[in-house]
């Protein structure tokens, strides 16, 4: 139901954007966040967008380099990731959150693996 795309291998100092497309959920009604998993570490959070007024939230890390958005019609969120640094690499997870639920997420994408070499 969440697919993520765009991953790759870039350099540090590149941009990626990634895109995560949801289907079968009611887009509009689902706060999205982005997370990633760096290897061997636990997954960690890196962006939100609400659903009620498209304000944004960025982990500390990220803030200022990545840009969370969303676009209702095309039932799409997307990360822009500015000026990546090789600690970004992380396999990167959309999630979805209904409005109604507090806390935890309830619906994951599979991930998509971003490396960025020094």
């Amino acid at each position: 139901q969440l697919q993520a795309s765009g991953g790759g291998l870039v350099q540090a100092g590149d941009s990626l954007r990634l895109s995560c497309t949801v289907s079968g959920l009611t887009f509009s009604t689902y706060t999205m966040g982005w997370f990633r998993q760096a290897p061997g570490k636990d997954r960690r959070f890196v962006a939100r967008i609400m659903w009620s007024d498209d304000s944004t939230l960025c982990a500390d890390s990220v803030n200022g380099r990545f840009t969370i958005s969303r676009d209702n019609a095309k039932n799409t969120v997307y990360l822009q990731m500015d000026s990546l640094r090789p600690e970004d690499t992380a396999v990167y997870y959309c999630a979805a959150r209904h409005k109604a639920v507090s806390g935890s997420y309830d619906h994951w994408g599979q991930g998509t693996l971003v490396t960025v070499s020094s």
